[in-house]
């Protein structure tokens, strides 16, 4: 079956209806059974729910009335706080075919973090399951809005779910909603400050499922093995079949690498996406059980530069003919661009190793982009920018279909980060770096994590893939002490073996890493390495890391060394 046009569609709870009416029997959903064995082994396999695309349609269509009965209407914010399952993938569509806002919140973000979100979102209602609407109750005070309220089980004070099963299954009457639209509120790691609320209308969800699926080939009928909830929206538009497998989304890292196989093997998976945690976790296993995955054609990684040989050990692992892919976006822009693993590892690698940062590929066909000046302060209009030549470091900003043109929480956020041309608005990535003579992206770091010591600006990623290179090093963080323009810079490395290594062989790598410093220029200034037991990182990926809550650790030892 060859892939269909969603260009008529213009409420994005509608591409379900879609893949129905082409594919009703084909699965849309399998999910790890709530109650079963939560580690797979030969004799406890996991056990699987599974729904078809046209169940999946009747079952939003049930819902979608549910919620309108109980006073859900367009425009509504509606706060979804469901794990990533059948229920999870159903009540998003329903929620768009309702016109509903819906907030999408990393619950692995900690209770403080979520609240936030919750409260500068100002939801009027909630779909939850009970654990989050005693949240709600307990913080009523931060929610004042939040009437409207959906249960996933049972709760006193908020509608059961489970009673709109009775509800008709037939289509609805379309509602008048507009490409235009708003469709999601969708919150960004905050890797480098608050989390902020990003708008999303119902275009870029739906051109985001177009150009992913165009620029991958993806047919109708492939399976994903899902690491990360929210792609699940895209495969039901392009009719593939999503598989969460048992896990832990908050913590990939940790992921039971025998859960992943079992679940690629199981359903003949040709991809999946997951963080690059996730992936170093399954090939390392993988390659040490000599485990092999040859359905598997394609890997998607995102959310941070992913190391070398994380690629090999994919390659390795996975079909002959298959390959490794590393989009590169952000929560406000996605995709931008994108690069392979074999392009990595035969081309552009010994550069990354030798502090040229990663290069991220090319930008997707409808996507522009430029290096401008960096700068801290907002840019109001394109004129008030300089862009610069190739091969010059500054910051990135891109324009396109996909790309998302406000924070609703944060309007600091539109000053620092938007950037108006005429109608449309290019956004400031956070990101620094460079544009090659093939007009491709070098990623050096975020701008918020430069140093700025005296000898000149240092840039991250630049600077932690030399010690990357090093045998025992599995990841590593530059981080600056002191004002701007004076800082002390030091490198913070995460062992790759940690609980196997001795203080006296620990004092040695130090050595070897100040050593290698002095090799190049990059990293020739700087004096201290320190080994950090596990450096924190992100919640959505686990890769992203957290520099901010590196520097006071750092502080502290560098006082207790001296």
């Amino acid at each position: 079956m060859e892939a269909w046009r969603l260009d008529h569609v213009n409420n994005v709870g509608h591409v379900v209806s879609e893949t129905a009416a082409r594919m009703p029997d084909g699965i849309a959903v399998a999910a790890a059974a709530k109650k079963g064995p939560k580690k797979s082994t030969p004799r406890t396999p996991i056990r699987y729910d599974e729904i078809t695309f046209g169940d999946l349609e009747a079952q939003t269509n049930r819902l979608a009335r549910g919620f309108i009965d109980g006073g859900v209407k367009k425009g509504d914010r509606i706060a979804l706080m469901v794990p990533p399952g059948i229920e999870f993938v159903a009540m998003v569509f329903a929620l768009f075919k309702c016109g509903a806002v819906v907030i999408l919140i990393d619950p692995g973000m900690g209770r403080k973090n979520m609240l936030h979100c919750l409260a500068s979102a100002d939801p009027v209602g909630m779909v939850g399951i009970p654990l989050a609407h005693v949240v709600r109750v307990m913080k009523r005070w931060a929610l004042p809005l939040c009437k409207k309220n959906f249960v996933v089980g049972k709760f006193f004070g908020a509608k059961k779910t489970s009673d709109f099963d009775g509800l008709d299954s037939a289509a609805l009457q379309a509602l008048d909603v507009g490409r235009e639209d708003a469709a999601a509120i969708i919150f960004t790691t905050g890797s480098t400050g608050p989390p902020k609320g990003v708008l999303y209308r119902h275009r870029i969800f739906i051109e985001q499922a177009q150009q992913i699926r165009d620029y991958f080939q993806i047919q109708p009928g492939t399976v994903d093995v899902s690491g990360f909830p929210l792609f699940a929206l895209f495969n039901t538009a392009m009719g593939t079949t999503t598989v969460f497998p048992e896990m832990d989304p908050t913590r990939p890292a940790d992921v039971h690498p025998p859960n992943i196989i079992d679940a690629v093997n199981k359903y003949h998976a040709d991809q999946s996406f997951g963080s690059p945690a996730l992936w170093n976790t399954v090939s390392k296993f993988c390659e040490s059980a000599e485990v092999k995955l040859p359905s598997v054609k394609r890997i998607l990684s995102a959310g941070a530069p992913v190391p070398a040989h994380v690629l090999r050990r994919i390659k390795s692992v996975i079909a002959e003919d298959g390959d490794a892919f590393t989009p590169y976006g952000a929560t406000e822009a996605l995709p931008v661009a994108c690069n392979s693993a074999t392009v990595v590892l035969e081309e552009t690698r010994t550069h990354t190793d030798n502090g040229g940062g990663t290069c991220v590929g090319s930008a997707f066909e409808t996507m522009r982009w430029k290096v401008i000046e960096i700068s801290d302060d907002p840019i109001s209009t394109i004129e008030d920018c300089r862009e610069l030549s190739q091969m010059e470091t500054g910051e990135l900003i891109v324009q396109g279909v996909t790309v998302t043109d406000q924070y609703v929480t944060s309007d600091r956020g539109n000053e620092l980060h938007k950037i108006k041309d005429g109608d449309w608005f290019w956004h400031r990535m956070g990101d620094v770096g460079y544009l090659d003579d093939s007009n491709r992206f070098w990623f050096c770091g975020r701008k918020s994590h430069r140093v700025q010591a005296p000898t000149g600006t240092m840039f991250t990623v630049t600077c932690e893939a030399i010690f990357n290179t090093h045998p025992d090093v599995y990841r590593s963080a530059l981080v600056g002490l002191g004002s701007v323009g004076q800082q002390t810079p030091v490198i913070i490395v995460e062992l790759s073996d940690p609980k196997n290594v001795s203080a006296n062989r620990k004092l040695a790598i130090v050595k070897e890493l100040k050593l290698l410093a002095a090799e190049h220029w990059q990293t020739d200034n700087i004096r201290h390495v320190l080994v950090h037991p596990a450096l924190p990182v992100d919640i959505r990926h686990n890769s992203k890391i957290f520099r901010e809550k590196l520097r006071p650790w750092a502080a502290k030892q560098l006082d207790m060394l001296t």
